[in-house]
């Protein structure tokens, strides 16, 4: 079996953000972290709850239940999710904008809107997945606050703040997380082939960092054949990178 690839990488290191969150339901919004949910729960996370997009709730290929639409924001508000989102742009705290880039009255460029980012940040577990990382997404502030960070949620305080969690931001390039005592942006792992240096040089503020940074966890001969052979055989992956 041939070397792993950069995007299988990153598909392992999006499914490693659900490992011990149990009987939740996953909420991963793009290629790649939808594969790493199903891989997760196919290997590690066999109680992870994934919906089909629609109102089925799936396990491997089989049905195990049925989610409708309005039943999630029950979900959602009782704090029994794990979304993993897209950034436009993240800060040094967390906070997300996927809204609009420049000054919001008169924005440069109009993105997607708030969304449920706010509603996801406040209630349950957010993680985020940024195909290219780059200092035009991790910025010094963003331009409008969508999903809040840290410094946002203190000043909310209890109870307000009672499940506000950004686990993870996985990038192309590396895995980062707060695990600092000021909830600052750290640098946790840099993926095989890229050092710590360059993931510096990719934003646009000073991240926290061990001395020594390991490794991203490379996918196992398992996982390999999982994504390879039942979870994208048409190799859509390597697109989401490009």
């Amino acid at each position: 079996m041939s070397a792993p690839t950069r995007a299988e990488v990153c598909v392992v290191a999006c499914a490693e953000t659900w490992r011990g969150d149990g009987a939740i339901l996953a909420g991963p919004m793009a290629l790649i972290p939808r594969l790493g949910a199903r891989l997760a729960q196919l290997t590690f996370a066999p109680d992870l709850v994934l919906s089909d997009g629609e109102a089925a709730l799936v396990h491997g290929d089989a049905v195990e239940g049925w989610l409708p639409y309005r039943a999630v924001f029950q979900v959602v508000a009782s704090g029994r999710r794990h979304a993993m989102m897209g950034a436009s742009q993240l800060d040094r705290h967390g906070n997300q904008n996927i809204s609009c880039i420049g000054d919001w009255s008169r924005p440069s460029r109009q993105l997607l809107g708030v969304r449920g980012a706010p509603g996801n940040t406040v209630n349950h577990v957010v993680s985020y997945w940024v195909p290219r990382h780059s200092p035009r997404i991790f910025v010094e502030r963003v331009d409008m606050v969508c999903g809040i960070g840290y410094d946002r949620a203190a000043e909310l305080g209890a109870p307000a703040n009672r499940f506000h969690e950004i686990r993870t931001v996985v990038t192309d390039l590396a895995v980062l997380d707060f695990a600092t005592p000021d909830r600052r942006m750290r640098l946790r792992s840099v993926h095989p082939g890229v050092t710590a240096a360059e993931v510096a040089r990719a934003t646009g503020f000073p991240l926290a960092a061990p001395a020594d940074v390991p490794q991203t966890r490379p996918p196992t001969t398992e996982e390999l054949a999982l994504i390879r052979d039942r979870l994208d055989p048409d190799g859509l992956r390597e697109r989401e990178l490009r």
